[in-house]
């Protein structure tokens, strides 16, 4: 696929097509502000993903509830993904940034997936993006649908998957009459 809009595939109308894009930080494109912030926070992923796999070993073997076992499943592919993507992609696809200090652990995740739900230009009258061009879209990867699933799934289904302790009768001393 081409980069961007010229290389864009309308799937269903103009509301959701294939568009291949970059994203060199976190979720919607935020960043970490030094020359090592993608570093950082990249080691932050590989740490939280051996965390997130150390706590579903925990539930495997706690027998927790089958669907909160596929939900952090789901949140760890999830985060196995974008690391792949941030670790070798920098040196793969040669799509580190220009002045990153070394191509690994630079790269930049690729997204594809593009809901364009508005794009226009904000009135003048409008604070901070008033008179700017802006598109209010969603635009993802198979990684991060999967977390999103993932946690959304056990906020919908807490009760299920975490139930209340029910509260313990208290002893009584007394004899029955």
């Amino acid at each position: 696929m081409d980069f961007g809009s010229p290389g864009q595939i309308l799937i269903f109308g103009d509301w959701f097509k294939l568009h291949y894009t970059t994203n060199p930080g976190m979720a919607f494109g935020m960043e970490l502000g030094s020359e090592y912030g993608k570093m950082i926070l990249t080691s932050f992923r590989l740490v939280a993903m051996i965390g997130i796999g150390y706590y579903l070993y925990y539930l495997i073997k706690k027998k927790t509830h089958p669907m909160y076992i596929l939900c952090i499943s789901m949140i760890l592919g999830g985060a196995i993904g974008n690391l792949v993507d941030s670790v070798f992609y920098g040196v793969w696809l040669d799509n580190a940034p220009y002045n990153a200090p070394t191509p690994w652990f630079h790269g930049q995740v690729v997204d594809m997936f593009y809901f364009d739900i508005w794009e226009g230009y904000i009135p003048e009258w409008m604070p901070l993006w008033g008179g700017q061009y802006t598109a209010l879209w969603p635009i993802f990867n198979v990684a991060d649908a999967s977390i999103f699933i993932g946690v959304t799934t056990i906020l919908l289904f807490q009760n299920k998957f975490f139930p209340e302790a029910k509260p313990k009768e208290p002893a009584t001393d007394q004899e029955p009459s």
